[in-house]
């Protein structure tokens, strides 16, 4: 109980504001500039979305049978509909999800992604993106992040590749998301 109470007053403890001086303009600016640039690569669609805490409706799910880990994973999954991630016309969407509170990264895609690249692969990718967003370099472990997910989305589905026409239609905003 003392355990969940911690972890409610840290997550109550941060709000938008943190958000924005982990990822101010200039570094939204450049990060949509980032997925505009890897999108021109492959028909794959990246949204990014960064929140300073999870809502306290998802905290008090918090329990012996439900662990943080979970609870991040749990709202990852929800943002990714709710961005309408899953709703690009091949089913290869990816969102990045970062919560600064725990310092969480989940990296969620579409079926049609899932189809070429596994779990296992994605959990290497945000293993090696942790060191920077532990140590705060969230950009660079946002670009990190991008430089990765492009690398899967571009041997998976080039640009150009037979049954795709040309160059994608940018299907989805490049904007990340403060939360």
């Amino acid at each position: 109980m003392l355990t969940k109470l911690r972890t409610i007053l840290r997550h109550g403890w941060l709000d938008a504001s943190d958000t924005e001086r982990a990822i101010p303009p200039d570094v939204m600016q450049h990060l949509a500039q980032r997925v505009a640039a890897s999108e021109s690569r492959h028909t794959g669609q990246i949204r990014i979305y960064v929140e300073a805490a999870l809502p306290v409706s998802y905290l008090w799910r918090l329990g012996p049978t439900t662990s943080l880990k979970d609870l991040v994973r749990q709202r990852a999954v929800m943002l990714f509909g709710k961005l309408h991630v899953w709703d690009t016309e091949h089913n290869n969407g990816v969102l990045i999800y970062l919560q600064l509170a725990e310092r969480a990264i989940e990296i969620v895609a579409d079926r049609g992604v899932n189809h070429h690249v596994s779990t296992q692969q994605w959990q290497a990718i945000t293993k090696s993106m942790a060191t920077a967003f532990n140590g705060g370099l969230f950009q660079d472990g946002l670009i990190q992040a991008i430089d990765e997910v492009t690398r899967e989305l571009a041997a998976c589905f080039p640009a150009g590749q037979p049954g795709h026409s040309g160059k994608a239609a940018n299907e989805l905003p490049d904007e990340p998301v403060l939360g």
